[in-house]
C-alpha cells in the first residue's frame, strides 16, 4: 500500500531516535566501564557494553542492537583488550568475536520478538477495528430499521409488500386508509385477491411467474398506471410501481401506489373545459361569420330600396315629368321605403325577443279574422307572381289566448316565405283545423323546398340556404326565427317539413286552446288587421298651433315643416338645443318635436333643461321625441327624462299629425 507523506516522516524520525538511543547506551556503556576500571581493572571488558547491546537491540530492533554491538566492540578494542596482560592473539579476538556473535544473536531474536509483538499489536488493532465496524453496522440497521418503520408509518403513499409467490408481508396505515383492509387482515393473503380487479388477477399471476423464470416483466421497475379494487368493491384509477428486493434466496417485491382520482378528475375536468373552451370559441367564430353576413345582407337590403327611392326622387325632381310618371314613382317610393321600414321592424322585434321585452296585449282571438286579414295584405304579392292561394278554414277551430298583432305577424311571415319561394303560377295552400286540444294553422307550397341538412338551422336567427351574393331571394334571415320566438311566446310550437328541394315545403303552427268561458260585457274584442299599403289621407285639426320642430338634419326638419303647415299649423324650427331654447323662450310653442341624437347636446338635455323651466317659461309644454332610436329600452328612457310620447322614425305622417293633435288637446278628427 502506498504510504504518505506523513508516514514516511514519522518512520525516518523513528529511525533516528531508535540509532540514537543505540549510540547513547554504547556511549553510556563505555563511560560506565571507564568509571568502574578503578575497581574492577581491565577484566571482564564485556560486561556492560552487553548490557548497551540487549538494551538497543530491546528497544530498537536488530539495526540499532548491531550498531551497539559494532560500537561496544570498538570501544572494547580500543580501550580495554590492547591492555590485557599475558594475552596472546587468540586471547583477545576469541572474546570479541564472541561478543560481536553473542551481540548478532541477542539483535536477531529482539527483532524476531519486537516482529512478534508488532504483528500481535497490528492483530489486535485489527480485531478492534473490525468489532467497531460490526458494532457501527448494527448500529446503522437498528437505525435502519427504525427509520424503515417510520416511513411505512407516516407515508402518504400504499407501500404493500409481497414474496415471490405473491402473498402480503407488509402493509402500511396508507394501505389501509385507501383500501380499507386492516394490515392483520391481509398479511400472508395473496395481493392479486385483495387489490387487483378480478378481471386482471390471472394477467398478475402469469406476470409474476414470467418474472421469476425470467427475471424481466412488463410491470417490474416500470411506473404505470392500473384499476385497483377497494374491500367494498370499488374500483379506482392508482399509480403503481415495483421493485424487486433480491436477496439470497427468492426475491420479494415492494409495491408503492397512489390514489390518483383526484388528479383524473382533474384531467377530465381540465379536458372538459378545453373542450368547452373550443367549442365556445368555434361558437364565437361561427357567430363572428354569421354576424358578418347578416350585416352584409342588412347593407343589401336597406340599400337595394333607398336605391329605388333615392333614383325615382330624381327623376320626380326634373322639370318635365308626366302625370303617369308622378304616380308611379310616388308609389315605387312608399312601398320602398315601407320595405325599409319592415327591415328595421324586424331587427328591432329580434332584439326584443332576444332580451326578453317583447310585451303581449293578450286576449281572446279568433283565428280565422287574424288568418284573413293576413291573407289580404298578402294578395297582391301573390296576384303579382299569378300564385293561386288556397284557403281551408275551420271556423269551429275554437279560440286562442294571445296577440293579436303577433298572430297575424306570425301568418305573415309563414305566407310571405311561402310566396317568396313559390315560382310563378305556383300553389300556396292555408290551412286551420282543431286538432285534439290545440288548433293547427299549416301554410305549404309548391316552391323550391328544403335541403335535409338545413332543416336542423332553419329557425335559427340570421340563417340562411343561400347567403352568397348571388343568392336570388332578399331578407335577412330573421323571418321564421321571430315566428319561433313568437309561437312560443304564446305557448305553442312550429316545425317544418319537406320532401327535398323543389318538392315543396309545409310550416305548421300549434296553438294551444282557450278554455270556454262567456265574456262578461258580451261583446268580443275586434281584431286589428294590416292595411293593404295604400296611405289614407287623414288631416286633423292644427290650424293655429305653434309647433317647434328640433332635428340638426336640415331635410327631416325641413319635411316636418311641410306636413305640419299642410295642416295649417305654425311650425317653427330649430337645428340646436341652444337655439331651441331660445326659441322656446320667443314664441312659446304650444308643441315640442324634438330629435334625439344631436351633437353636442341631444334631445335628453333639451327636454331636461325644459322641464326644469316654471310654466309660464314653457316648462310644462307637451313634447313628443321624434328619433331613430326605436328600442323600448329607448321608448323607456325618453318618458323618464320628460318627453310624453315617443315615436320611432320613420314615422308615418297622419300618426305624427294625430300624435301632435293629442298632444295640444285638439279632437284628432277630420
Amino acid at each position: 500500500m502506498a504510504r504518505t507523506s506523513e508516514q514516511i516522516d514519522g518512520g525516518i524520525t523513528s529511525a533516528w531516535l531508535r540509532y540514537g538511543a543505540a549510540v547513547a547506551s554504547s556511549l553510556l556503556a563505555l563511560l560506565l566501564k571507564l568509571w568502574l576500571k578503578r575497581y574492577l581493572g581491565d577484566a571482564v571488558p564485556f560486561v556492560l557494553f552487553f548490557s548497551a547491546v540487549m538494551v538497543s537491540a530491546w528497544l530498537g530492533g536488530m539495526g540499532p542492537g548491531l550498531v551497539a554491538t559494532a560500537l561496544c566492540a570498538a570501544f572494547a578494542e580500543a580501550y580495554f583488550m590492547g591492555r590485557v596482560e599475558g594475552g596472546g592473539f587468540w586471547e583477545k579476538v576469541f572474546p570479541l568475536a564472541t561478543f560481536m556473535v553473542e551481540g548478532l544473536l541477542i539483535s536477531v531474536l529482539s527483532q524476531s520478538r519486537r516482529r512478534v509483538l508488532q504483528d500481535r499489536t497490528a492483530l489486535l488493532l485489527r480485531e478492534r477495528s473490525v468489532r467497531e465496524q460490526v458494532e457501527q453496522a448494527g448500529q446503522r440497521l437498528i437505525g435502519s430499521e427504525a427509520r424503515n418503520t417510520a416511513v411505512l408509518q407516516s407515508a402518504l403513499d400504499c407501500i404493500v409488500s409481497m414474496d415471490h409467490s405473491g402473498k402480503v408481508i407488509e402493509w402500511n396505515p396508507a394501505s389501509e386508509a385507501t383500501f380499507g383492509y386492516r394490515r392483520d387482515e391481509v398479511l400472508g393473503r395473496e395481493m392479486a385477491d385483495l387489490i387487483i380487479p378480478p378481471s386482471m388477477r390471472e394477467a398478475h399471476r402469469r406476470g409474476l411467474a414470467h418474472y421469476l423464470a425470467t427475471g424481466a416483466g412488463p410491470v417490474i421497475g416500470k411506473r404505470i398506471e392500473i384499476t385497483a379494487v377497494r374491500k367494498d368493491g370499488g374500483e379506482f384509477p392508482v399509480e403503481l410501481s415495483i421493485t424487486p428486493i433480491r436477496s439470497e434466496g427468492p426475491p420479494t417485491f415492494t409495491g408503492y401506489l397512489r390514489d390518483i382520482t383526484a388528479q383524473k378528475d382533474a384531467e377530465s375536468e381540465r379536458n372538459r373545459l378545453l373542450a368547452a373552451e373550443r367549442d365556445a370559441r368555434q361558437d364565437a367564430e361561427k357567430a363572428n361569420r354569421m354576424k358578418d353576413e347578416f350585416l352584409s345582407i342588412v347593407s343589401h337590403e336597406l340599400r337595394t330600396p333607398l336605391n329605388a327611392i333615392l333614383g325615382w326622387s330624381q327623376i320626380l325632381g326634373a322639370n318635365h315629368v308626366s302625370e303617369e310618371d308622378l304616380k308611379e314613382g310616388l308609389q315605387v317610393i312608399q312601398r320602398n321605403a315601407r320595405v325599409q321600414t319592415q327591415i328595421i321592424e324586424d331587427i328591432l322585434d329580434m332584439s326584443r325577443i332576444i332580451s326578453g321585452r317583447v310585451r303581449l296585449d293578450v286576449q281572446r282571438v279568433n283565428l280565422p279574422d287574424v288568418i284573413e286579414a293576413a291573407i289580404q295584405s298578402m294578395q297582391t304579392a301573390a296576384d303579382a307572381k299569378g300564385i293561386r292561394l288556397q284557403i281551408v278554414l275551420d271556423p269551429l277551430a275554437g279560440p286562442v289566448s294571445g296577440d293579436p298583432a303577433r298572430l297575424q305577424q306570425i301568418v305573415w311571415n309563414l305566407l310571405s316565405n311561402a310566396i317568396k319561394f313559390t315560382p310563378k303560377e305556383g300553389r300556396v295552400r292555408i290551412t286551420l283545423e282543431r286538432v285534439n286540444s290545440h288548433v293547427e294553422i299549416s301554410v305549404s307550397d309548391t316552391g323550391e323546398g328544403l335541403k335535409p341538412d338545413f332543416l336542423p338551422f332553419l329557425f335559427e336567427r340570421f340563417r340562411q340556404a343561400d347567403s352568397a351574393t348571388t343568392r336570388r331571394h332578399s331578407g335577412l334571415g330573421l323571418g321564421l326565427s321571430i315566428v319561433k320566438q313568437l309561437v312560443e311566446l304564446h305557448g305553442g310550437t312550429v316545425h317544418a317539413k319537406s320532401p327535398g328541394e323543389g318538392q315543396g315545403s309545409t310550416f305548421m303552427v300549434a296553438l294551444p286552446l282557450t278554455p270556454l268561458y262567456a265574456d262578461e260585457d258580451g261583446d268580443s274584442r275586434r281584431h286589428p288587421t294590416t292595411s293593404d299599403g295604400e296611405a289614407t289621407d287623414f288631416r286633423p285639426v292644427l290650424k293655429g298651433l305653434r309647433i317647434l320642430i328640433v332635428d340638426d338634419e336640415a331635410d327631416a326638419r325641413n319635411l316636418l315643416k311641410r306636413l305640419l303647415e299642410e295642416c295649417d299649423a305654425e311650425v317653427t324650427t330649430s337645428g340646436s338645443v341652444e337655439q331651441a331654447l331660445e326659441h322656446i323662450a320667443e314664441i312659446r310653442p304650444d308643441v315640442l318635436v324634438s330629435d334625439i341624437g344631436m351633437p353636442g347636446r341631444d334631445g335628453y338635455d333639451l327636454i331636461r333643461v325644459l322641464r326644469t323651466l316654471p310654466a309660464e317659461q314653457g316648462g310644462s309644454t307637451p313634447a313628443a321625441a321624434l328619433t331613430a332610436f326605436a328600442r323600448s329600452e329607448d321608448r323607456t328612457r325618453a318618458i323618464m327624462a320628460g318627453f310624453d310620447v315617443h315615436l320611432a322614425k320613420p314615422v308615418e305622417p297622419n300618426e305624427l299629425r294625430a300624435v301632435i293633435a293629442r298632444l295640444a288637446g285638439r279632437n284628432p278628427q277630420n
